[in-house]
């Protein structure tokens, strides 16, 4: 290894190279651009799942939003036009008889005139049980979230958000245990959580609890809708199709009527997003890696014509004392410098162009690309890759080096 250390081998190397600055400014573009090409897509690719993750990232994925419409089909004396509306019983059914069922979470939505002081604003008012915590996390500045006390005793308390904080209160106001009114009737404030960046389903502005929303709006046993939440191991299409069929057997429902109940599936909506990144990576690596070994043949290609033209340098070397596998050596040395220098600058330059991507789009509640970038163990990997390749790829001018007869080297005009 100590050769690597001697002036003269980089010297030689450096003469080699320099010799014809255009051909091995051609030949470090290939792998420059198969390592920029790599980089570049393989962050874009990260951007887009930490987007998809922060579109979701406050529910569990393995879920299912159920609710009633209206029948599209007559059955057993009822007309075609019925309106369906769903109840606490149903959520209980539900969660009872369905196989690979872990949450069912009954919830409501209305939409109120939210007062403090002087500050107004019409917002969605939404009833929760605690459960609602466990499947659609809270991100919480000050305080909590609504507990089985609240149900059980119908307490008028709320959680709000950030969004709603700084339309009803002065900069800096406490939060906690202040008073707002809905629909005229005081709320204590218990708890501020961070708004979620979805922009799916119902916003959810304001929690109350649910028994309490039941009172207010006098609701009964009805629920806008239910939230259905698999087992991890559980195929949520298969729970969804069940859950259907046994609220329409509840219901009196035309089996095959397919209009009565809609509904939302957010683990396959998931799963399929998941098949597409997995999809572009495999991709990106695959037309990255071809790029890569594209230009690193072209190196391979460029050496093999520069031991030509140094034919009878390699000859004089020879007569002088070296050795085959110095002759080897040197070529190896060339071609592993020439892969790491390029792949080095595609890193760079790839580098570069993410930070341009996540300044462009990466920014804001509607980012396209968040946070585009590539690990180190990748980068590692990359160059990892390059050193190998360079290394084979130099083999082949290397013997053809050694394979030239010193004799007949130096007759070489």
């Amino acid at each position: 290894m100590m050769f690597l250390f001697e002036r003269d081998t980089w010297q030689e190397v450096y003469d080699s190279l320099t010799k014809n600055k255009l051909r091995t400014a051609l030949t470090m573009f290939g792998v420059w651009w198969g390592v920029l090409l790599l980089i570049w897509l393989l962050g874009s690719a990260r951007g887009l799942d930490n987007s998809f993750n922060r579109l979701f990232g406050d529910f569990a994925t393995n879920s299912v939003f159920v609710w009633g419409q209206s029948t599209s089909k007559p059955f057993k004396g009822f007309q075609e036009g019925r309106m369906v509306n769903l109840t606490l019983t149903d959520a209980k059914k539900v969660e009872e008889n369905i196989e690979g069922i872990e949450f069912v979470v009954p919830r409501n939505q209305n939409s109120s005139l939210v007062v403090r002081n002087f500050q107004s604003g019409t917002f969605s008012i939404n009833g929760d049980y605690p459960l609602l915590d466990k499947v659609q996390k809270k991100k919480l500045v000050h305080g909590r979230f609504l507990n089985q006390n609240d149900i059980d005793e119908n307490k008028k308390v709320v959680v709000i958000s950030e969004d709603i904080y700084l339309q009803l209160f002065e900069k800096d106001a406490e939060v906690i245990n202040e008073y707002i009114q809905i629909n005229g009737i005081n709320f204590t404030v218990i708890g501020m959580f961070k708004n979620g960046n979805q922009n799916m389903g119902p916003t959810s502005d304001i929690h109350i609890p649910f028994t309490t929303f039941q009172q207010i709006y006098n609701q009964g046993e009805n629920i806008g809708w239910m939230m259905l939440t698999g087992q991890p191991d559980a195929d949520i299409k298969q729970v969804e199709e069940d859950a259907k069929l046994l609220l329409k057997n509840l219901h009196d429902i035309h089996p095959e009527d397919k209009r009565a109940f809609g509904s939302f599936n957010l683990g396959d909506m998931f799963d399929k997003f998941n098949g597409f990144l997995f999809g572009m990576q495999f991709l990106t690596w695959f037309v990255g890696i071809a790029t890569l070994i594209a230009g690193v043949f072209a190196i391979g290609n460029i050496l093999l014509i520069t031991v030509k033209e140094r034919t009878k340098e390699i000859g004089v070397r020879r007569a002088l004392g070296a050795t085959p596998f110095e002759v080897k050596r040197q070529i190896i040395v060339e071609a592993v410098f020439i892969t790491i220098v390029s792949g080095l600058l595609g890193i760079i330059s790839g580098g570069l162009i993410l930070i341009l991507e996540n300044y462009k789009w990466g920014q804001g509640p509607e980012a396209t690309l968040v946070n585009p970038s590539v690990s180190i163990p990748i980068v590692f990997i990359a160059l990892t890759i390059l050193v190998v390749l360079g290394s084979l790829i130099g083999l082949i001018p290397a013997f053809k080096a050694t394979s030239i007869k010193p004799i007949e080297a130096l007759r070489e005009e």
